[in-house]
């Protein structure tokens, strides 16, 4: 663990990559699962439900990896940030649709709104640390 980062980031960020994981196992050994749940028809190819359980498996070791080293592994905790906010945008948006019923909100609120806070707060620390750098040309 970096100690330039406070010890609640990395228990954080492996809390997070262990949930990813087993959550991501979860859609694939059973992908109808949340779906039955939440009273909805199953999906007509689960294969796809699956391959999103795969990369939120993957989302799961690149946290468990950034948890060595938060503000250094920056980029890895901003595209889990920025998935954690386009996917209720995309919830909310088919939620209007009617094509997802509000109980299969529930996933939102455990995968997706739960994390905005601490996400949000390791990047701000990654930034007050002159960790976040963009280099548009190599030196």
């Amino acid at each position: 663990m970096s100690n330039s980062s406070p010890k609640w980031m990395y228990n954080l960020l492996w809390f997070a990559g262990l949930y990813n994981l087993v959550w991501g196992a979860s859609v694939i050994i059973a992908p109808n699962l949340f779906f039955d749940l939440a009273s909805m028809p199953r999906p007509t190819y689960p294969m796809i439900w699956q391959c999103v359980g795969m990369i939120v498996g993957v989302y799961g070791v690149g946290y468990i990896a950034a948890a060595y080293a938060p503000a250094r592994h920056w980029p890895i905790v901003l595209v889990g940030f920025l998935g954690k906010i386009f996917g209720p945008i995309g919830f909310a948006w088919y939620l209007v649709q009617g094509a997802f019923p509000v109980k299969f909100g529930m996933l939102i609120i455990f995968n997706d709104l739960i994390w905005w806070l601490p996400f949000g707060l390791i990047l701000l620390h990654a930034y007050r640390s002159k960790e976040m750098r963009f280099k548009l040309v190599s030196d």
